[in-house]
């Protein structure tokens, strides 16, 4: 269960993690610039577990791999949106970030709701309104690759 952060539409990577902040990849550093170019109080308020909710193409921008970590590694269990820019959806499951795409939740839910998902079901449960949103659940090897904490863990385990 986690708190939300609400976005709009089109975030892209260049405020996620912003360009100036790429001179590392180690996670700690990228989670202290995470969103500051969008919402300069978020790394100051983020708690392990929170969520972010976002409008349509989520991720859009810069193929890099690093705005996924940062989200990650800022302590956000999940991103929930309608749609997700494609490389960013790919660089997500390889980092072990979860996303979900769900139109209904992106819309009805607020910031500041209290939202929790099941990754098996698909379901997240908006327990602020008490309201329910149904998303696609991952399929098996996507559940396999998050749970191993990204593809290269999951590739490592499985040799």
């Amino acid at each position: 269960m986690g708190i939300v952060f609400k976005y709009g539409e089109n975030v892209d990577t260049d405020v996620i993690i912003p360009a100036r902040h790429l001179s590392t990849s180690v996670p700690a550093e990228l989670a202290k610039h995470c969103m500051e170019d969008i919402d300069a109080e978020f790394v100051n308020q983020v708690k392990e577990g929170d969520i972010i909710v976002a409008g349509k193409n989520f991720g859009c921008g810069s193929s890099r791999e690093h705005a996924p970590i940062a989200i990650k590694a800022a302590g956000v269990s999940c991103v929930i949106a309608p749609t997700f820019a494609r490389i960013f959806y790919r660089n997500s499951f390889n980092t072990g970030l979860p996303i979900l795409e769900c139109e209904e939740a992106a819309v009805k839910i607020q910031a500041g709701d209290e939202v929790e998902v099941n990754f098996k079901t698909g379901e997240i449960r908006n327990t602020t309104k008490g309201e329910t949103y149904q998303a696609e659940p991952f399929p098996e090897f996507i559940s396999k690759i998050i749970a191993c904490d990204g593809l290269v863990n999951y590739v490592k385990n499985n040799l």
